[in-house]
């Protein structure tokens, strides 16, 4: 908690200072151009704290006493015409200023505001909500040369971008840890995992998609120096637009070359190739939901005294760098536990006493059995199971914020749903969606008694939990009798045809519990991976099908049992023999593998990286507009006020580069935002001074308020959609 708070207060400081830097280049411009100004504020609303040279600091404004000092030297002191209009309460602005000035009182009032959520700077003759208060002061806005003007709405602007670009120096002077361009986990229905490689069968490739431990060089001819090149080029994709990714593959000396075309991906909300950055063997360090503490304890390491932050040194007597290396020897294990060895925090693991060993168990890899029919979403969604049929769900969690905590439990098992009996993974997640702001009846498995419950769906279609495959029981789910195959040298939705799966002959029923196959008792999911692999070999060393006979006992009263036989052609007992073993920790509990963008030391270098990422945030913010406008991204990941602290609040912890990197990203935002050719914002008055010095005249009075009242209300409604965006992310 104190962390958190620390980091706000730093985030909050940061934010200020840019808008600080952002007012500070109108208020410069301004005096450079003669133009008085009458205020500099931070922030919004009533006056918190100002000075004023002359009064002094004052809680609340000084304009009061600014105008009681001045009327008063009227009164006393003043000229015969000035006297006579104090009293007739006829002084004009300029009148105070020009007594105040010679009072020695500040022109300008500075000041700190309430609302921490923007800045300005108050000039003579300009006001944004009332384009009609002009002064005939010469030291007016209004009066000012357009060249001079365009200076100054400018100013803010440029000082944002310059901000960035010192920020992104220094960041890079000291060295930036940022998540490096390599492949993890690979979502295999998506393009990353369906995509043959264009130059493939030159370089005697035959398996489709992107691998674990590839690391990608270049995207459409651009560098990818971090993981994020590859996650912003896939979300800012135009539809139908593809990338073209050169990936470099340990054993290969030429990159491979992939043209992979993004889907929306709905867990995201964005497009994607569907790939999570590459995994390191170090466990992750902070856990505020628990979900390491959890994954540790299921696996047995937390028992043997691994904690978060641990590094994984070797398996099996191996020394291991990456999670890839880990789950390669996984798949090498022919189903024994992993014999690891650890060292904490701080430690090399080279000296005694730091050590320490724990068995890991492998988990069989089941088979992606995709769907013969495209979501709605245009992804082609698949469950895990063998030759057709799927586990049940389990939730392996129910968060302590969730609002179903108390009424679903870790280890219920989910055998309907609504009136969906032994609903698959997916169909437990669409339902749910499809579910919104209800309540749902569940029947569930837990301490082997059947337990009815009523859960409720939020706003978003979720239930709160964290659901996993009931791999430990021999029941089954909906079994999929179809299922989509991608042909040879295919590649994405189009590439795929409908098949017929072994058991769909069979007609099973859900709930039903697999006895035996070929007599083999079946206990769990694990022991059927291994009968069905066990009882094909001769024919997988064939290259032929064979037929199989499965002992069932139906979801009816009495249980009564039936055996079925099946057959497997060759390509399906190929399919079932390509499978592996998997490491029963996932790659989601470790630490990403990082690269270092560093100037060396270097200042010019700096400099040249700091201008690079200037300009490729700018581009960056332009090209998110345009792909909200063309609705490829939506505006739901826009993140407002509420969103950006958040944000850095969790940068925060990470250290004070990562701060100045984040507030140079929130610094190039601005520069861009605020010169968008939007009424109220620096753009749209640069507009209208082009505007004023092509026809000699400024926009009419009236026109200046229709579109200043349509400005305040689009930026007003994008306040409240993404604040409501931002608030609802905090607590569902």
């Amino acid at each position: 908690m104190l962390d958190n708070a620390i980091g706000l207060f730093w985030i909050i400081i940061g934010f200020g200072g840019l808008i600080f830097v952002h007012e500070l280049g109108h208020f410069l411009a301004a005096k450079w151009a003669g133009i008085r100004a009458e205020g500099f504020a931070i922030g919004m609303g009533p006056v918190l704290l100002a000075w004023r040279k002359g009064i002094g600091v004052r809680f609340g404004s000084t304009l009061g006493e600014y105008e009681r000092i001045t009327r008063e030297r009227i009164r006393r002191d003043g000229p015969d015409d000035l006297r006579k209009r104090e009293q007739d309460q006829s002084l004009r602005p300029e009148d105070l200023y020009r007594v105040g000035d010679e009072a020695g009182l500040g022109e300008t009032e500075y000041s700190l505001r309430w609302l921490p959520i923007g800045g300005f700077v108050k000039m003579l003759g300009q006001e944004d909500a009332n384009p009609s208060n002009v002064s005939s002061d010469p030291r007016s806005y209004n009066r000012c040369p357009i060249g001079k003007r365009m200076v100054v709405v400018s100013a803010g602007v440029i000082m944002n971008v310059l901000l960035a670009a010192v920020l992104f120096v220094w960041a890079f002077l000291v060295g930036v840890r940022l998540e490096a361009p390599v492949i993890g986990d690979i979502a295999s229905a998506l393009p990353a995992g369906t995509t043959v490689a264009d130059n493939a069968q030159a370089l005697g490739i035959s398996e489709p998609g992107l691998q674990p431990g590839d690391r990608v060089v270049s995207i459409d001819g651009d560098p990818a120096t971090t993981f994020a090149d590859i996650q912003i080029a896939s979300a800012m994709s135009r539809r139908d637009q593809s990338l073209v990714l050169a990936v470099s593959r340990p054993g290969l000396d030429t990159p491979l070359q992939f043209t992979l075309t993004p889907q929306f991906e709905p867990t995201t909300g964005l497009r994607s190739i569907g790939v999570a950055p590459g995994r390191s063997t170090t466990l992750l360090d902070k856990d505020s939901e628990g979900i390491i503490a959890n994954e540790l304890k299921r696996t047995g390491l937390a028992a043997a005294g691994i904690g978060l932050g641990d590094r994984l040194l070797t398996v099996n007597g191996q020394e291991v760098s990456t999670y890839e290396q880990l789950a390669r020897l996984a798949a090498a294990s022919d189903g024994q536990p992993l014999t690891t060895r650890w060292t904490k925090p701080g430690h090399t693991g080279e000296a005694g006493g730091d050590i320490v060993e724990a068995r890991l168990g492998v988990l069989p890899g089941m088979q992606l059995l995709q769907y013969p029919e495209l979501s709605e979403d245009g992804v082609r969604d698949f469950e895990r199971g063998l030759i057709g049929l799927s586990p049940l769900v389990r939730i392996r969690e129910v968060p302590a914020d969730s609002h179903n905590r108390g009424v679903l439990r870790p280890g219920d098992v989910v055998l309907r749903l609504g009136d969906m009996y032994g609903p698959r993974e997916m169909q437990f997640r669409h339902e749910i969606q499809r579910r919104k702001n209800e309540t749902l009846e569940l029947e569930v498995l837990r301490n082997g008694q059947r337990t009815v419950v009523e859960a409720r769906v939020n706003r978003k279609g979720m239930l709160g939990v964290l659901p996993e495959s009931a791999d430990d029981l021999p029941l089954i789910a909906q079994p999929l009798e179809r299922i989509a195959v991608m042909q040879a040298g295919a590649s994405g939705a189009s590439g795929a045809t409908a098949v017929s799966t072994p058991i769909a002959p069979l007609r099973l029923m859900p709930l039903t519990t697999i006895v035996s196959i070929d007599d083999r008792p079946v206990g769990d999911w694990r022991s059927l991976w291994i009968a069905l692999r066990e009882l094909t070999q001769a024919a997988h060393e064939r290259g032929e099908g064979t037929a199989l006979t499965l002992t069932v006992a139906h979801p009816t009263p009495g249980e009564p049992r039936e055996d079925l036989e099946f057959s497997l052609t060759a390509d399906e007992v190929r399919d079932l023999h390509e499978l592996t073993w998997h490491c029963e920790a996932p790659s989601v509990i470790f630490d990403a593998i990082y690269t270092v963008r560093s100037a060396d030391g270097d200042p010019l270098k700096a400099l040249l990286m700091g201008v690079q990422e200037t300009h490729k945030l700018i581009m960056m913010t332009y090209l998110t507009i345009d792909r909200l406008l063309r609705r490829t991204v939506p505006v739901e990941q826009l993140r407002g006020p509420v969103g950006i602290f958040h944000i850095g609040v969790n940068i925060a912890d990470r250290g004070f580069i990562y701060v100045l990197f984040f507030l140079g990203m929130i610094s190039v935002n601005l520069a861009v935002i605020n010169f968008l050719p939007l009424p109220i914002v620096d753009g749209g008055l640069f507009l209208f001074l082009v505007y004023e010095k092509l026809k000699g005249r400024p926009p009419s009075v009236r026109f200046q308020e229709a579109v200043t009242i349509v400005g305040l209300v689009l930026i007003a409604t994008m306040f409240i959609v993404v604040t409501y965006n931002d608030v609802m992310r905090l607590f569902t």
